[in-house]
């Protein structure tokens, strides 16, 4: 089908034939008369390009194809004016090109530039024609003394009889040209683009970047900032295809710090709304190639890059066993991710507290929840300094332990307790419990006592008798007992020394309450004596020892007193009884003295003291 003179809206026909001739004779007129006044590139003369026709101002077919200026193939664009066969001066690449249009600079660009660098004749004079009837179409298809309305029948009145083996040829390549064209130029030659950033959903520090551009096919290099290309390690990649994404790794300024990757780039691509503009003077205009459009991108996250943070804690009590005072617990953080950072790079601080239970039996170690019988009694609290997760914290309740008991601390951070800049890097309703009843986390107050028999004589044997309340391990308590003789002048608290030892037990193992008797030689000295009692765990450990010097703790030695004899009564007179008696104690005198004699022989009785 012809192409449409309708196809470029360009206003009326008859007044841009008016103006192209008055262009053309104004343009005559200035080179002869003030040719020197224009200021542009060097003259240099037009050569023959490729085409068909007379290559001369003026003949009866003219010329349809390329002038060849500078090595470019240039086309003309104001039919009717004399061909430039003289020197042509170049103005550069021009968007306001003989006065045409925005649209028409576009059409033109993209022959010139896709087509019109050629060496083939049929193609050259099919982009000359379509060149032309662009710039001016009632002029370029009346010129020649074409009476009708179609750029196929214009071609045919002229090439039927200048090259009729190509006329076909060049009508429907000119046509389609055209008509090309004319969907080209119908879209303003105005390019722009902007950078659109991805985050991977797993990891801030990776995603993508892609150029979106209004220009298809626009190609550029782009300069990335906080981030560079996966595939080279490298902030700048040339040869960016618009629509394509490409993955990128982060570079984060600062550890622990929201950020923001941004791009800057400069691309091209499509059809510049110009032409590269020559004029020869007392002849006709001519355009060679624009190039594509040029435009910048820039873009940046559409949101800042958080770098994410999870923090743990792990416990260790101060001591396994106390007999009571405060809870104390050493704290350290462990943290997944980067602990979020001020400005200055200090650790922004994090808030965690506890809830310290009691119960009378041993956690079992797999447990997770708090038992129904676990009696809260108090609390801890925790806010780290500067130094973030480095240091171990440690923690003293500003309360007493009640009494006896397992006391097990149960640690949590929750999001919701922290500053708004540090519950950004937190996941949504963040909170993380510490399990209940890990080793680490209890503190034990033992239940163990001990009462002592109180009072004795030289020669029996001593007992203390050790006492546990419900507070046992699950793996049971070793019990034993010291005893020490009380020297002169030393205090009770300080008397119990390796020096005043003088016996200890063996241990026992209980496994639950009760009470735990041991039982020491008999003394043979009388004085006071001081129990000690002592529990280990299973694994050797201290549980308890007892003070010296309690009073309950305290036997008391004494000397045997001397026997008393007596005789029953009789009613005998005393010279009744005076023989016998002498006889009597005689006879005791010398079995004393007959067991005296036999002690030193055969050693002495076994005994404490």
């Amino acid at each position: 089908m012809p192409a449409s003179p309708r196809s470029f809206s360009f206003g009326s026909r008859s007044r841009m034939r008016a103006a192209r001739i008055l262009t053309a004779v104004i343009l005559v007129l200035t080179a002869a008369i003030a040719g020197s006044l224009v200021s542009a590139a060097p003259a240099a003369a037009a050569d023959r390009g490729v085409g068909f026709g007379a290559w001369q101002p003026i003949s009866p077919y003219g010329w349809h194809g390329s002038m060849i200026i500078d090595g470019v193939h240039t086309y003309c664009i104001l039919p009717g004016a004399p061909l430039p066969t003289g020197a042509s001066v170049d103005h550069g690449v021009s968007t306001t090109a003989a006065g045409l249009s925005p649209q028409q600079l576009t059409g033109i660009n993209h022959l010139v530039t896709t087509y019109g660098q050629t060496d083939d004749p049929v193609q050259a004079a099919a982009v000359g024609w379509a060149v032309k009837a662009i710039a001016n179409w009632d002029e370029t298809l009346h010129h020649f003394g074409y009476p009708g309305d179609s750029l196929a029948g214009a071609i045919d009145w002229t090439f039927s009889r200048l090259a009729p083996e190509h006329n076909v040829a060049v009508q429907e390549r000119a046509v389609a040209y055209y008509d090309e064209a004319a969907r080209r130029g119908g879209v303003p030659g105005v390019a722009s683009g902007s950078l659109v950033f991805t985050v991977d959903g797993e990891d801030h520090r990776r995603g993508s970047v892609r150029v979106e551009a209004t220009t298809a096919g626009a190609v550029g290099t782009l300069t990335l900032v906080d981030a560079v290309f996966a595939d080279t390690g490298s902030a700048t990649r040339e040869g960016v295809a618009a629509g394509t994404e490409y993955p990128i790794e982060t570079r984060p300024p600062a550890t622990g710090r929201a950020y923001a990757v941004s791009g800057t780039g400069s691309f091209s691509g499509g059809v510049a709304p110009a032409v590269r503009h020559f004029t020869t003077a007392a002849g006709q205009d001519t355009a060679g190639p624009g190039g594509p459009v040029s435009f910048k991108v820039s873009g940046a996250d559409s949101a800042p890059r958080v770098p994410p943070f999870a923090p743990t804690i792990t416990t260790q009590v101060a001591s396994r066993y106390a007999s009571g005072g405060p809870f104390v617990d050493d704290v350290r953080f462990v943290i997944e991710g980067e602990w979020p950072r001020a400005e200055d790079g200090s650790a922004l601080p994090v808030t965690a507290s506890a809830t310290v239970y009691r119960t009378t039996s041993e956690p079992e170690e797999s447990g997770s929840d708090v038992p129904g019988d676990a009696e809260p009694v108090g609390e801890l609290t925790l806010t780290t300094g500067a130094a973030g997760a480095d240091p171990v914290y440690r923690v003293t309740s500003d309360w007493e332990l009640p009494g006896p008991g397992f006391y097990t601390a149960v640690w949590s951070v929750r999001g919701d307790a922290q500053s708004n800049a540090v519950a950004a890097h937190l996941p949504a309703d963040f909170l993380w419990t510490e399990a209940f009843g890990v080793r680490s986390q209890v503190m034990v107050v033992p239940d163990v006592s001990s009462r002592a028999q109180e009072r004795a004589v030289v020669g029996e044997t001593l007992s203390d008798t050790v006492i546990v309340g419900g507070i046992v391990p699950v793996e049971g308590l070793q019990l034993s007992s010291a005893l020490y003789r009380a020297p002169a002048g030393v205090a009770p608290a300080e008397a119990c020394t390796p020096e005043t030892l003088v016996w200890e037990s063996e241990t026992v193992h209980a496994t639950a309450a009760g009470e735990y008797a041991v039982t020491a030689p008999a003394v043979t000295t009388a004085g006071t004596y001081y129990w000690r009692e002592k529990a280990t765990d299973a694994s050797g450990e201290l549980v308890h020892h007892g003070p010296c010097g309690l009073a309950n703790e305290t036997t008391v030695v004494e000397e045997a007193p001397a026997p008393t004899p007596s005789l029953a009564a009789t009613g005998a007179t005393p010279a009744m009884v005076g023989a016998p008696l002498v006889v009597g104690l005689t006879i005791v005198l010398t079995g004393i003295a007959l067991g005296l004699s036999r002690r030193r022989r055969y050693g002495a009785a076994a005994g404490i003291g």
